[in-house]
């Protein structure tokens, strides 16, 4: 390995490093809105995630996003305890936190094959949030449903879409608008022009 390509791989996991502390400090600030039937929304706590993607391509997105969806469980760690027994606390790791934060290191897919990068951008972000998404929705289906019935009788599927839909919705398309109108002031940045 040469020395630049060294650098250059310092350089990305320092940034990856700080992108990842950023998107963990913003985690903190959540808000509700009054149509939230649970969770919370943050400000763009998953736009640093999206930044890697693009910047890093989706290997260096995925390892991060892992690594964020561990810091995150560890910040929620009380929902882990409310698991019953093994399967339900590993079920709950695996579908609230490692898979559903790791589905985020794919919004950058979409690079090569649709050439106008803010649509790339845009459609990335949605599909990598709806993805995690799905797996809150699993996760609120098999697991929490089993744990805490909801108390408006609701269907099991129905009540899991709507509770997570709630709040993963206002925080895709907060995501996706930040994504896009970033793309243009960082744009040498965002593709790492900058690194080359």
């Amino acid at each position: 390995m040469s020395v630049p390509s060294r650098r250059l791989g310092l350089r990305r996991l320092v940034e990856c490093a700080v992108l990842i502390a950023i998107g963990t400090v913003l985690s903190l600030f959540e808000f509700s809105g009054p149509w939230a039937l649970g969770g919370g929304i943050t400000v763009c706590s998953m736009l640093p995630l999206v930044l890697i993607c693009h910047r890093h391509g989706t290997k260096w997105g995925i390892c991060s996003a892992l690594v964020y969806g561990v810091l995150q469980m560890f910040l929620g760690m009380k929902n882990v305890m409310y698991g019953q027994n093994f399967w339900q606390v590993l079920a709950i790791i695996l579908l609230d936190y490692v898979v559903a934060f790791g589905v985020i290191g794919l919004a950058g897919i979409f690079d090569k094959c649709i050439k106008n990068r803010p649509v790339s951008i845009a459609v990335g972000s949605v599909f990598a949030t709806l993805l995690r998404l799905a797996c809150h929705f699993v996760s609120g289906w098999i697991i929490w449903e089993a744990l805490w019935p909801n108390e408006l009788g609701w269907a099991s599927p129905l009540w899991s879409l709507a509770y997570n839909a709630s709040y993963m919705i206002p925080e895709m398309i907060i995501t996706t608008v930040a994504a896009v109108a970033l793309y243009f002031p960082l744009k040498k940045y965002y593709y790492g022009e900058d690194l080359k």
